[in-house]
């Protein structure tokens, strides 16, 4: 169908991106939680598209565009049913993951320079190859 590629190959619905709950899992964020929102929901790719206050006026395009179904398969089914489809699917998806992303990048630069070097994993080298 030769649909345009977005900005974001990597971090659709099917990845991780800037998702809480994977930043959490894998150490860089100390909970799961929305930052986007007042609720104390856990931030994943369905409680984006579905529930987020904070993505509401995007959300509302897309439901104009693609239905009231915003469940992953009816998402996808929207994705591959047409251009049109496709596209406000991708609207919504630049415009929240653009906002996410900056806002994440804002808060590791808040973040002080102790606890970031913290949740980076240390590189092995040659030296810690050899025996004591």
């Amino acid at each position: 169908m030769g649909q345009p590629k977005t900005r974001h190959p990597d971090t659709g619905p099917h990845r991780h991106g800037c998702f809480g709950r994977y930043l959490c899992r894998i150490g860089r964020e100390p909970s799961s939680g929305c930052h986007h929102c007042s609720d104390s929901f856990e931030d994943t790719a369905l409680h984006t598209i579905q529930v987020c206050s904070a993505w509401d006026e995007e959300r509302r395009a897309l439901v104009a565009s693609i239905g009231l179904d915003l469940s992953l398969s009816a998402v996808v089914q929207a994705m591959v049913g047409g251009q049109p489809g496709w596209d406000a699917v991708a609207s919504f998806y630049e415009a929240v993951m653009s906002t996410k992303e900056a806002a994440e990048r804002e808060r590791e630069r808040a973040a002080p320079l102790i606890s970031r070097r913290n949740k980076r994993t240390r590189r092995w080298t040659t030296h810690d190859l050899q025996p004591p």
